[in-house]
């Protein structure tokens, strides 16, 4: 399986298990998370959710080849269904970060509620080199957590950045070892499930209400602009360099 979904004293827990494949996101992987999230949000037997990836390694985002068959339509495609339920989801989300986190695999962390990242990770949002735009709601929710300056430089350069530096961004809560980074985030997750779950819920929903509105209206602003950049030249020259494994031309693109 290239999600592994389970659940244990009251976490549910998914993780990308795809490492021959840098643990890269399809449209089946999509769905089978958005459908674990709905269902939980549901499921008196979960009072937290735990996302990981392996040591290695925690996604290198979209499988391009997969994304270039199967790109997203509208809002009912496998990962808008992610984007929204990740994003409405009214318990507590624990993330934990290892290796590279590629694309959406950095975007997602902007709607988890703890965040702990390995000393080994590598975070990188390379939407402009692709030829794209930002999605998740990143363009609204970056500058909010980093400040404009920090997001822009992530954002538009699109370049790799360290856990140590996410942290001060304020994107991840704190740094461990890789080697104890599951034990801390699954204790960490055990203390939120121990909690009363009515005082969690609510907590969290009170947080998360002012901008709830926002977030739904950019995360459309950006799907309208992500859908037609897909089809325009730049990107097409960056999937199809990146297929060929030569550096981008774009001075030909708008």
């Amino acid at each position: 399986m290239d999600i592994l979904i389970s659940k244990e004293n009251q976490i549910l827990t998914m993780q990308f298990n795809r490492p021959d494949k840098k643990n890269a996101i399809t449209a089946a992987m999509y769905q089978a998370m958005a459908d674990a999230l709905k269902d939980a949000d549901s499921d008196a037997g979960v009072r937290v959710i735990l996302i990981t990836g392996h040591p290695q390694i925690f996604t290198a985002g979209n499988d391009l080849d997969d994304f270039m068959k199967n790109p997203p339509q509208g809002m009912d495609s496998p990962v808008h269904q992610y984007l929204w339920n990740l994003s409405h989801a009214t318990k507590p989300i624990v993330a934990a970060v290892a290796g590279a986190a590629v694309g959406i695999g950095t975007t997602l962390l902007l709607h988890c509620d703890l965040v702990y990242a390995a000393d080994n990770a590598k975070l990188m949002m390379p939407f402009s080199q692709l030829g794209l735009c930002p999605e998740a709601a990143s363009s609204l929710l970056l500058p909010q957590i980093a400040g404009y300056q920090r997001a822009a430089e992530k954002l538009l350069l699109g370049e790799a950045f360290s856990a140590d530096e996410a942290q001060q961004m304020g994107l991840v809560n704190k740094v461990l070892p890789a080697d104890q980074l599951l034990d801390f985030a699954r204790a960490q997750a055990a203390k939120l499930a121990a909690l009363p779950a009515s005082s969690i819920r609510i907590t969290k929903q009170l947080m998360k209400a002012g901008q709830r509105a926002a977030i739904e209206s950019q995360m459309l602003e950006e799907s309208s602009h992500f859908g037609a950049m897909l089809v325009a030249p730049a990107a097409k020259e960056a999937f199809k360099a990146f297929f060929q494994k030569r550096k981008p031309d774009f001075s030909q693109c708008d």
